[in-house]
């Protein structure tokens, strides 16, 4: 993946040299297919960069892809951790869905809480115990 990626930005690179000297996306596109082959990035990709490029100053472009945001990971908050904890002291046959709506949480992140991070297991009822060990 690493390849890859190193490949694009090189790939950025030309489309912003070629750019600043004002070459057409299609011209730029038809000489990157000459030298990377199956490797080049398509004619669609090169008319975004080209616009791009056009639209700013060259000293300034970045080609690495901006970080994002993303969606923030509450399944890790320590007040979730610790109302999870608590519903399952106070009553341990409490269901992963009576929590998540309690606590205000998707269910596959109280299933994460209870058994990634307290380390909660299944224990086998008491007279259900394997005999043929």
């Amino acid at each position: 993946m690493a390849t890859s990626n190193y490949l694009l930005i090189k790939q950025r690179s030309v489309i912003e040299f070629l750019a600043a000297e004002g070459c057409s996306a299609a011209n730029i596109h038809a000489r990157m297919k000459t030298v990377y082959g199956e490797m080049c990035i398509s004619d669609c990709a090169v008319r975004k960069w080209v616009r791009i490029f056009k639209g700013e100053d060259p000293r300034e472009t970045i080609l690495c892809d901006r970080k994002r945001s993303g969606r923030p990971l509450s399944a890790s908050v320590t007040a979730h951790r610790e109302k999870v904890d608590c519903m399952i002291r106070a009553n341990r046959r409490v269901k992963q869905k009576e929590i998540a709506n309690a606590v205000g949480i998707l269910k596959e992140q109280v299933h994460h809480i209870v058994t990634t991070v307290l380390g909660y297991e299944k224990s086998l009822p008491v007279g259900s115990q394997d005999s043929s060990l």
